[in-house]
């Protein structure tokens, strides 16, 4: 069994061979890793392959889909929850087999979002630069105290649960919203609608699901809908956020702060290098213009128990794969693509 892994980086190496090593794993499969993403012009390093195992930026569509078929893929593997980038319906009509990692390490996640928050409303980052040059002057620093707060959580699966938790315990009110209400987050917090959830929280967190429903909720719209003043965190999709109109947002202020660890144009920037080119994304290169603007490439899954979930889940999907059996982690059920998205 020969497993191509695209848009490998040394961390994946790591984890997916340590895991292979354990008597877990079947002994007979070949990892070949692969820095490059899938794409139209890589998909023929997978022709040797029997599955290929994919991560968030590359492109699964049909094209892709169709070559893979003719080169005898039968698998695609996703070492993530997201598949926005994956064309099931092409996949379901040339028998694949698809399958992702619906949920690791939720609390990494949820950590990472509440991290960003806490950096962003107290300044940290901007005075961790300012005394390493010799500057204690601490005005410009300005936060504000989250307990009392109102925090508003769109998207309550597991992590967005696992964060509603962690800002409860900050003495925050919490709100939820989600079209597939969470039992769990009842506890924590109080379900609302949206437009509710955007005018009385102090700091919006997205953690929804990249679907057409979803794309760009945050727009010009729903943005003046928001508290004025108010942080929106955004560590899901990058395509939940219109950036332009989140651009506009800052300069009105009426966005207070911005913390992105997703961005819509991030598959041409994130995962790489680029510290000695010209960047040419226009509205990236904006946002960083913005001292009230946190940006992060795409890191908050990046820990050392979320990697080895990752690993140890999307070869326990190679292996149903290979036995025939069915796949709790499939995307395609019963010879239909699934309509609900994973809950995160």
């Amino acid at each position: 069994m020969k497993l191509a892994v695209f848009s490998a980086k040394a961390y994946d190496r790591h984890f997916l061979s340590a895991t292979l090593d354990t008597k877990h794993v079947a002994s007979d499969i070949q990892l070949n890793f692969h820095p490059v993403p899938l794409s139209s012009e890589t998909v023929d390093i997978a022709k040797d392959a029997d599955a290929v195992c994919c991560f968030v930026n590359d492109t699964v569509d049909a094209p892709v889909i169709h070559r893979l078929h003719e080169h005898g893929v039968k698998a695609i593997l996703m070492r993530c929850a997201g598949y926005n980038n994956v064309d099931l319906k092409k996949a379901e009509e040339l028998s694949f087999f698809v399958a992702n990692v619906p949920a690791y390490s939720p609390e990494a996640v949820a950590e990472f979002a509440v991290a960003l928050i806490q950096t962003l409303n107290r300044n940290t980052h901007r005075a961790y630069n300012r005394v390493r040059e010799g500057n204690f002057n601490i005005e410009g620093l300005l936060g504000q105290t989250l307990h009392g707060k109102t925090v508003g959580v769109a998207g309550t699966g597991r992590i967005g649960l696992a964060v509603a938790r962690i800002m409860k315990g900050f003495g925050c009110r919490v709100l939820g919203y989600d079209v597939f209400r969470n039992e769990a987050f009842e506890s924590v917090g109080e379900y609302v609608e949206l437009d509710v959830l955007l005018a009385e929280s102090d700091i919006v967190s997205l953690h929804c699901p990249l679907l057409e429903s979803t794309q760009y909720m945050i727009n010009e719209t729903s943005l003046q809908k928001m508290k004025r003043g108010a942080m929106l965190v955004n560590t899901s999709r990058g395509g939940l956020i219109d950036t332009k109109a989140v651009i506009r947002a800052l300069k009105s202020k009426q966005l207070g702060g911005l913390a992105l660890d997703v961005y819509e144009g991030e598959k041409a920037l994130f995962y790489d290098d680029h510290s000695g080119e010209i960047v040419h994304d226009d509205d990236y290169m904006r946002l960083t213009t913005f001292h009230n603007v946190l940006l992060t490439g795409h890191q908050a899954f990046f820990t050392q128990e979320a990697l080895g979930e990752i690993a140890e889940v999307t070869f326990q999907n190679l292996e149903d794969f290979r036995a025939g059996r069915q796949c709790k982690n499939s995307l395609i059920k019963a010879g239909a693509s699934v309509s609900r998205p994973p809950r995160h």
